[in-house]
């Protein structure tokens, strides 16, 4: 694929499935170059053959739920002011009506039960900050006490005066008159407004200077359970608890069903029949700091109070890959779970688990109707495609990604190569056609505690359409392969990750005599970014770099990056010595490898000054070497950026590798 391609990469939401399990609805979106936004629209899926139709028609539709009856879908839409409200409509057809107008949007939200509610998170702001007053802008407003270590959140900014409380709304009458526009009048005062409401009438739940998250309702649908951070040392830790509200009082008092004192961090929580609850939720150690490497599991409480049973081992299961979640079923729970590259779904009991969905995919989401298991799943040659299982195993019912592999899609050969200490390091290489010899290219996730998979990428099937071999792999750090295998970097970064990605480039090398041994590039973004740093001050073969948002002074990392205050201090340690030892800016004199430095400015997870800095570092002492500095951007440009930004960063990455490694398909 070319770089313009990325407007063929259709992603899909989890599936709301509807009880008969006849068909299902997800949310497709992909990158739009003339819109400059993803955009995307329900679709409605036949479970029996596939076939589907487009159920809206807006901008950038996107996470459907279904009430328990089927008749309605509800979902996340922009209003006027490009808030994203929920709303509501019928499944077989007519107009939305929009069931939630918040100032501050909807984060996330849950369908209750009975199917006549919703729970929602939204951001409630301080008045006269982020907007809140017509013609205060950021510039006129009042200065920012900063008292706590989480202040900044990378896509969002300051939180200084800024929460997610939760929220309790009735649907709209979806057979209601629609809202007619006030028309002005001629005896109307000055700062006359249209009175009439855009959506019902939303009931504050929490209160106070608090975060709430992942909204769920009880079995009976009367409380509304939220994840949160309440106790008093929640400054100087990671941990949550889970409470539940009264879903008919408006700032009530919560009821702890999960203390922060069992020394979790839980993402998601669903309540079951039989009044016990579900958890997806990581330990974090005495310190509650304790993240590195720790797995997300499933843990069941039999009642508000209980022990927390750790139902999942976490020395070998990982339930933490982006949209992971749980469906409870009749007989046990279903989960995603990473592993080696994949992940498949699985379904848990106290005896033990079983693998429903596997194979070479990653499973995106999944829901279930009438029996009927269905997923959301990455493949080699698509971003997302809704498959069902039966009696005959899984089949792949759409062809969301069909434009993409028209594109042309290369499949990597998979390795599993030796180490130097005796070990094995697991990856993919991408080869272009023709005999070669090709230029290769060395990437390096972002994480470290993340994989790369077997679903397509982007980044590698442009790259080798441009005619570059392509070599990554999950070295030690890496998550799916175990928690041993995710913890062996702690206070250790560039040490055996360095190891495994250069012994895996040297089997590559020796597996592909098509690959070019004397023309090698690297490159990583995040973590990524880090040992590609890293790399390139402690071995001298490649020929240039790119340096995609990097963490790259723990130093100056703990006081700029939303995650700073633990997130160096976990992986690389206190003692300042140690601290120096693995840090690419103390190191960075030593690099005379044409590097290009690429970051965003509204980067709070890596702030632009890591790269900053470092470029100025390569400047100084005479390396070749440019910053490539995007406005509007956070750390999710590469996948979340403005379409045009992203095909902006192709071009000049891909004209960095013209320059230094040329290629028949890329020269300058």
């Amino acid at each position: 694929m070319r770089a313009e391609d990325i407007e063929r990469l259709v992603t899909l939401s989890r599936p709301a499935v509807h009880p008969s399990g006849a068909w299902a609805i997800v949310a497709a979106s992909r990158p739009d170059l003339r819109a400059n936004r993803n955009v995307g629209q329900l679709w409605r899926v036949s479970l029996e053959d596939g076939s589907r139709r487009r159920l809206t028609g807006g901008a950038a539709d996107r996470a459907p739920q279904l009430t328990p009856d089927g008749r309605t879908v509800l979902f996340v839409r922009p209003d006027a002011a490009d808030k994203p409200q929920v709303w509501a409509m019928r499944v077989d057809g007519g107009e939305p009506v929009q069931a939630t107008a918040q100032a501050g949007g909807v984060l996330e939200f849950a369908v209750s039960p009975t199917g006549d509610r919703i729970a929602f998170t939204s951001l409630v702001v301080e008045p006269g900050r982020y907007g809140s007053v017509e013609g205060v802008s950021a510039a006129h407003e009042s200065p920012r006490l900063i008292t706590r270590n989480r202040s900044l959140a990378n896509g969002l900014g300051s939180l200084v005066g800024r929460h997610a409380h939760l929220f309790a709304a009735a649907l709209p009458d979806l057979d209601a008159e629609p809202r007619y526009a006030r028309a002005a009048h001629p005896h109307d005062e000055a700062g006359t407004t249209d009175d009439a409401p855009h959506a019902p009438q939303a009931i504050k739940l929490s209160h106070g200077d608090f975060d709430h998250a992942a909204p769920a309702f009880s079995s009976d649908g009367e409380r509304v359970l939220c994840v949160t951070a309440r106790h008093d040392t929640r400054d100087d830790d990671l941990l949550t608890a889970v409470v539940e509200f009264d879903a008919a009082v408006a700032e009530g008092e919560p009821h702890t069903i999960l203390s922060s004192r069992a020394g979790l961090a839980v993402s998601e929580v669903q309540a079951t029949p039989d009044g016990g609850f579900v958890l997806l939720a990581a330990k974090l150690g005495e310190s509650g700091r304790d993240f590195v490497a720790r797995s997300t599991q499933l843990f069941v409480l039999e009642q508000p109070g209980a022990h927390p049973e750790e139902v999942t081992d976490e020395a070998t299961v990982d339930l933490g890959e982006v949209g992971s979640h749980a469906t409870v079923v009749e007989d046990g729970v279903l989960v995603q779970e990473r592993r080696r590259g994949r992940v498949r779904l699985m379904h848990v009991t106290g005896g033990g688990s079983k693998e429903l969905i596997g194979g070479d995919l990653e499973v995106l989401g999944h829901g279930v109707g009438s029996g009927v298991t269905v997923a959301t799943v990455r493949t080699p040659t698509s971003m997302g495609e809704v498959a069902v299982l039966g009696e005959h195993g899984l089949r792949v019912l759409t062809d969301f990604g069909a434009s993409l592999a028209q594109a042309g899609i290369v499949a990597p050969t998979e390795h599993e190569l030796a180490t130097r200490d005796g070990g094995t390091v697991h990856g993919w290489v991408w080869v272009p056609e023709g005999p070669g010899p090709h230029p290769v290219l060395l990437n390096i996730h972002g994480g470290p505690f993340a994989q790369y998979g077997v679903g397509v990428f982007d980044e590698a099937q442009v790259a080798v359409a441009a005619g570059y071999a392509v070599v990554q792999c999950n070295p030690r750090g890496s998550a799916g392969y175990g928690r041993e295998h995710g913890a062996a970097i702690r206070q250790a970064m560039g040490t055996v990750d360095l190891h495994d990605v250069l012994d895996f480039l040297d089997g590559s090398l020796d597996e592909h005599p098509q690959l070019d041994r004397e023309r090698l590039g690297i490159m990583g973004g995040s973590y990524g970014g880090y040992l590609t740093a890293w790399t390139i001050a402690n071995d001298h073969r490649f020929t240039a770099a790119v340096v995609e948002r990097g963490f790259l002074d723990p130093d100056s990392f703990a006081g700029t990056s939303d995650i700073g205050w633990f997130f160096a201090g976990e992986y690389t340690g206190s003692d300042a010595d140690a601290v120096r030892a693995q840090s690419p800016m103390a190191h960075v004199g030593k690099v005379t490898t044409p590097t290009l430095v690429v970051h965003s400015e509204l980067d709070w997870r890596c702030p632009p000054e890591q790269g900053q800095r470092y470029f100025a570092a390569l400047k100084r002492q005479g390396v070749d070497t440019a910053l490539l500095l995007f406005p509007g951007e956070d750390h999710e440009l590469t996948r979340a950026g403005q379409p045009r930004h992203r095909l902006e960063r192709f071009e000049h990455i891909l004209a960095w590798w013209a320059k230094h490694l040329p290629t028949p398909q890329n020269h300058t």
